[in-house]
Formats: C-alpha cells, sequence, structure tokens
C-alpha cells in the first residue's frame, strides 16, 4: 500500500537538540570562565551530572520519564498549564532545581559563588528558549511532502517546551496534527499516541511511516501498531538488541524523499 501519511518526531530528527543545549550552556558557562578562569567545557560535563542526579531525584521524576521531559529541559521549561498536578509540582521545584545545579558544578570546579549560579541559571533559560536550529534537510523534506500526504508529528515533552521549539523553528505549520506528550497525557512509545495521531488524521496505520531518532519511543512504539519505520541515526549509534527493528535506517533526511517517491 502507497504511504499517505508520514509521521515526524521533533527532537533530534526535525531540530537539534542536545547540540543547541551545549551551546546554550557553553554560553552561561562563558561567564564562569570570564570571572574565575574554569574551563568551560569541563564546567558543562559538570552540569550534566549534576542536573541528572538532581533530576533523578526530584518529586516528579516518574511523571517526566512518561511524558518524556529531561534534565536538560527542567533548566529553561516553565512547565506552564494544568494538564497534570504534576505540573504544579514541578513549577514549585524547578526554580531551586536550576540553581542548585549550576550550585553545585561549580562547586566541582572549586568554584562557591551562589550570586554567578543564579545568573548562569538565568543566562542558559534566556538563551535556549531563542535557540532553534532546524537541520537543513527538514525544511526542503516538508515543503515537498505537504502538498503530497497527510503530516503529523508526535513530540515527547511538557507542553511549553515543545510549543516554543515548534514556534521557534517555524515548522508547525507544515503538520495537519501536532500531539504533544505533556497535552496527550502519555508518550511514545505508548501505542495509545501512535493510534491518537492517525484517528486525527483520518488515516490507516498501514499507509503510515513513522520518522523517529529513538528506536526505543519511535520506532518500536509505531510498529506495535502497524506502522512503518524510519530510524533516523544521526550518530551511527548500534542497534540495540531486543528493539525492533526499522524498516529503513538513515544517517539524515536526505534520502527520505528518494525513498518514499516509489509510495508518495
Amino acid at each position: 500500500m502507497r504511504i499517505e501519511t508520514v509521521l515526524f518526531d521533533l527532537d533530534e530528527t526535525l531540530i537539534e537538540e542536545e547540540a543547541s543545549n551545549d551551546a546554550s550552556a557553553l554560553a552561561a558557562c562563558a561567564l564562569a570562565h570570564q570571572r574565575h578562569g574554569v574551563n568551560a567545557n569541563l564546567l558543562l560535563s559538570a552540569l550534566r551530572v549534576h542536573a541528572r542526579d538532581l533530576w533523578g531525584a526530584g518529586p516528579a521524576v516518574e511523571y517526566c520519564r512518561e511524558i518524556g521531559i529531561s534534565s536538560r529541559e527542567g533548566l529553561w521549561g516553565a512547565f506552564t498549564g494544568d494538564a497534570s498536578p504534576h505540573l504544579a509540582v514541578l513549577r514549585e521545584w524547578i526554580p531551586g532545581y536550576r540553581v542548585d545545579a549550576w550550585t553545585r558544578a561549580l562547586s566541582q570546579m572549586g568554584i562557591d559563588d551562589g550570586a554567578i549560579a543564579r545568573e548562569m541559571a538565568d543566562l542558559f533559560m534566556a538563551d535556549r528558549k531563542r535557540r532553534h536550529v532546524v537541520f537543513p534537510e527538514s525544511r526542503p523534506l516538508l515543503e515537498h511532502l505537504r502538498p503530497r500526504v497527510k503530516l503529523g508529528m508526535i513530540t515527547n515533552g511538557a507542553s511549553d517546551i515543545q510549543r516554543e521549539k515548534i514556534v521557534g523553528s517555524e515548522l508547525g505549520e507544515f503538520f495537519d496534527v501536532i500531539l504533544v506528550s505533556g497535552e496527550a497525557g502519555l508518550g511514545k512509545p505508548k501505542p495509545e499516541i501512535f493510534r491518537l495521531a492517525i484517528d486525527r488524521l483520518d488515516a490507516d496505520e498501514s499507509s503510515a511511516v513513522m520518522i523517529g531518532d529513538s528506536l526505543a519511543r519511535d520506532v518500536a512504539g509505531a510498529a506495535a501498531v502497524g506502522i512503518k519505520t524510519v530510524w533516523v541515526n544521526r550518530l551511527g549509534r548500534p542497534a540495540l538488541d531486543g528493539l525492533h527493528a526499522p524498516d529503513v535506517e538513515m544517517r539524515d533526511l536526505t534520502g527520505l524523499i528518494e525513498w518514499l517517491e516509489g509510495v508518495v
């Protein structure tokens, strides 16, 4: 059956996520380098460790795992809305988490400066909110597909964070349906969110394909409901045993049009 519906993941599929996080964090780390001579890259590595540790011990960690909210996103998200009572818990806890993560990272570098920790936390948050880097092939691909197929996006994360990325990247205009896990109340790889996208697009699983960078969330989740899959493996990671193999593996999105040409 020809492909009539194409579903996309957002982070690391259409837009840069980790590189954007690192760039914003290094912009903040530059303050510590200027004032205390700290190596910015070493400070970034320390921040990653302490942010993950604090996040893993946080009050809403199970909800964040279910929805797909990372420790790095916790450093800049506002967690607005009332879709879940967990959001209120996060909103109350997050300001302290942000400063604590930067404070501990600085402490590991031998720096005791609470004022600069708060300044760095604010700088990272402001810089990350305006940094939305789209992979160069994403927009031409979507422009090509838009008149030919139904387009949907399924992205894990908190509503305010993912919506800022969608608006900032200016990619939302291409999609007929956009599902954010924090709004839907469940995230990939749960089969229900894929079925919800198919239902809202008035589509059929057998004529759909899911494009994403995660074998566990995008590929396995979509395959479980009979949707074809393309794994965008930009970093050349090895496939993990026990996870569903994709129908197609690509290093980026540049080959997708060619692959789809015979069926779209």
